[in-house]
């Protein structure tokens, strides 16, 4: 493990153990809070069973202490009630029935649920029982009872904040470091990509046979459109008015020419022109991605179709294959970068895709529908002008 991981844990564990300890120390305060308020509520009920025996006794004096403690306010705060032996409610302290209607029902509905917060505590007075008090909780105690939720709440989203800053972090440094390699490939790209063009010019003198020269110049025009595509990694790409369907077609004429031959190639759109905002070498780039994708999920050889839709606003390009398909629960996560099925590879074409039309574009990319062993449908959605 190494001394990065050893930390995490240790934070962790830390933060656990602090957690524990704090809710364990508001536990104890609200059963001694608790406790407390039982004491509190014990004694004024001996006051009581002293002040109605002695009521009964003529010839008693009551206790100037009972006196004091049975209208002293200060002394407990809970909300009581005192219950005759045939039911009916005789005492109420801190009990506000002015607005109630019925309120035996609201009295005996409040019995119930102090009855479930605290045991009742006994009036009597020698062998009279005079009755006993029911008492709920005061309304400290039931602050003090959401104490550790709120505690727990508080510290999840201290955590969830620090999560996502991570997160954002570590985005931050992945994209920095994506950056750097794409303009370092195309920088790479670009030496011996002049070097080429320089050669084409000799063969061209050479007399050497123009179709050869002319599909040469079509791989170096694709490589330095290549280079295009990396050095416009991590900065914003210019947006000009174009025809998605002709873009879309050119793309689709340049993978077909250098595909297997046992792919069975389609095409379909509308006759008219469509225009989108677009960055075409970058949507070229996305284009490329998914056929070769549906490619490698045919295993080279099946039916691929890009089909061009429009609505009133947006246009949809789909491309769909044959190929073995995508579990429903991986339609999401195929986007992310690093996640791949292959054997080799990156994992990054299609959050490539995703970034380029989504972050770029302001479009979506999805995966429309799939069937294991029958294909896939992914879809483009643009915004048309």
């Amino acid at each position: 493990m190494s001394n990065r991981n050893l930390l995490r844990w240790i934070i962790i564990i830390a933060s656990f153990a602090i957690i524990s300890l704090i809710l364990w120390n508001t536990y104890d305060f609200f059963q001694r809070f608790k406790a407390e308020e039982r004491v509190k509520m014990k004694t004024w009920s001996v006051a009581q069973s002293d002040f109605l025996g002695n009521l009964n006794d003529l010839d008693a004096e009551i206790n100037p202490v009972t006196t004091h403690i049975l209208t002293d306010t200060t002394i407990t705060s809970n909300p009581m009630m005192m219950v005759t032996p045939e039911g009916e409610f005789r005492i109420l302290k801190n009990i506000d029935t002015t607005n109630i209607q019925d309120v035996n029902a609201y009295l005996n509905k409040l019995k119930f649920r102090f009855e479930k917060e605290n045991n009742p505590i006994p009036v009597q007075y020698q062998e009279t029982v005079f009755g006993r008090i029911v008492y709920g909780n005061s309304a400290l105690l039931n602050k003090l009872k959401y104490y550790p939720l709120a505690l727990v709440l508080i510290i999840v989203l201290f955590g969830a904040v620090a999560y996502f800053f991570y997160r954002s972090s570590r985005a931050a440094t992945q994209n920095k470091l994506w950056t750097g390699m794409a303009k370092e490939t195309a920088h790479q790209i670009g030496t011996p990509l002049s070097s080429l063009i320089g050669w084409t010019e000799i063969l061209k003198i050479e007399n050497v046979d123009p179709n050869h020269i002319t599909e040469i110049e079509k791989d170096i025009n694709r490589l330095q459109t290549i280079t295009d595509r990396f050095s416009k990694i991590g900065s914003t790409p210019t947006l000009k008015i174009v025809d998605i369907v002709s873009e879309t077609y050119d793309s689709y004429e340049y993978l077909k020419a250098r595909s297997s031959k046992l792919i069975d190639f389609e095409f379909e759109s509308p006759d008219d022109n469509i225009k989108v905002l677009l960055n075409a070498q970058l949507y070229s780039w996305t284009i490329e991605n998914l056929v070769k994708n549906a490619i490698d999920a045919m295993k080279g050889k099946g039916q691929l179709k890009i089909e061009i839709s429009k609505n009133d606003k947006f246009v949809h390009i789909r491309v769909s294959d044959s190929g073995k398909g995508i579990p429903k629960h991986l339609f999401k996560k195929i986007f992310e970068p690093g996640f791949t099925s292959k054997k080799r590879g990156w994992g990054l074409g299609l959050s490539l895709a995703k970034r380029i039309i989504e972050d770029y574009h302001k479009g979506k990319i999805k995966v429309v529908s799939s069937e294991i062993e029958k294909g896939t449908t992914i879809q483009i959605s643009l915004k048309q002008l």
